[in-house]
């Protein structure tokens, strides 16, 4: 007789994909719905040896007595929540929500170097002071301008695919080259799967040559003990004086006094920052005084995007068929990355 596989859910719920997983064969879903992460949780006494797939980005308190637990699913990209609890030793795997946030990061993206590209912030002043200024500066386009991205995973290809469909040049900065990605989570018909789209590749030591003619540098890295504070003076002197900085990842991928120094020596155009090194960015900070600097509040992907929750239900689903089946699972984390 074939045994129940025990599916928990504690986290949002949307019920038509819901459905789906609850019919699978041979599986048995609880359902603890819960709108914010909870972390101070924990599982019933009868209920958590039975468990194998876990969905959840809050790790509950008694998961030493999840003995049957195979496989732990978060909502988040991020996943320091489960760095160092030892899963890979206890043979679970785990697996992140990558790919569920590149779309609107993405347009975020286009949407800034546009906006940095005419002046828009330079615009509104005029509007709000009744000044009708027809600049050169008003009137630039993107069409023919080169855009770097540092980090090609999710968040960068789909970048670069509206980023060609506008008539830029793609630069793509990675340790060991652009590859196809496969078992990651791309919305259809988004995005490069096949890495096919940049016009140019840099691997590590290319960092001259690929920061040196770009018109727009758009860090698309995750932040890690390797990646904090990697674009200091050095990096920022490399770009041409007309180039923009966007960051859309991790605040402190750049070093605060560099980025400072560059906006106030003019070492480059300006930037557009929606992740930053304080939340919340204090009043006094000189990021916001800067009128060449557009600032949002780490909002280019959010939780409260109209299509994070479907997305996010469509890898709960996928990677729920693909244990059953004993599939190779989407948006795997690696031993190394769960050891850190």
């Amino acid at each position: 007789m074939p045994t129940t596989t025990h599916i928990f859910i504690h986290d949002c719920v949307d019920l038509p994909r819901l459905a789906k997983l609850c019919a699978f064969p041979n599986t048995q879903v609880d359902v603890f719905e819960c709108n914010e992460e909870e972390n101070n949780w924990v599982l019933p006494d009868d209920l958590a040896p039975k468990i194998e797939m876990l969905v959840s980005s809050a790790i509950p308190g008694n998961l030493a007595a999840m003995t049957s637990l195979k496989l732990i699913q978060i909502s988040s990209v991020g996943f320091t929540q489960l760095v160092g609890l030892g899963l890979p030793e206890r043979g679970i795997q785990a697996c992140n929500a990558a790919g569920i946030f590149d779309v609107p990061i993405a347009e975020w993206n286009i949407a800034m170097m546009i906006n940095l590209a005419r002046d828009l912030r330079g615009m509104i002043r005029n509007q709000e002071s009744q000044t009708f200024d027809r600049d050169a500066r008003f009137q630039n386009e993107l069409s023919g301008r080169t855009v770097g991205m540092w980090g090609y995973g999710g968040i960068g290809r789909e970048t670069a695919r509206l980023a060609k469909a506008l008539g830029l040049r793609v630069h793509a900065m990675t340790r060991d080259g652009v590859t196809p990605r496969n078992n990651v989570y791309c919305v259809p018909g988004h995005g490069d799967p096949e890495g096919r789209l940049p016009d140019q590749t840099f691997v590590s030591g290319e960092e001259r040559e690929f920061l040196s003619n770009l018109d727009f540098l758009i860090l698309a890295l995750p932040l890690t003990t390797e990646t904090e504070a990697l674009i200091d003076d050095a990096f920022l002197q490399m770009l041409p004086p007309q180039a923009y900085v966007l960051n859309p990842a991790r605040g402190p991928l750049i070093r605060e006094e560099s980025l400072l120094r560059s906006l106030r020596e003019n070492w480059i155009a300006g930037a557009a920052l929606d992740t930053h090194y304080y939340y919340p960015l204090p009043p006094e900070h000189p990021l916001w005084h800067f009128p060449n600097v557009i600032i949002t509040p780490h909002i280019s992907g959010s939780t409260l995007s109209p299509n994070f929750k479907t997305r996010l239900w469509d890898i709960i689903v996928e990677n729920g068929r693909r244990y059953l089946a004993g599939q190779p699972l989407m948006n795997r984390l690696s031993e190394r990355q769960l050891a850190k």
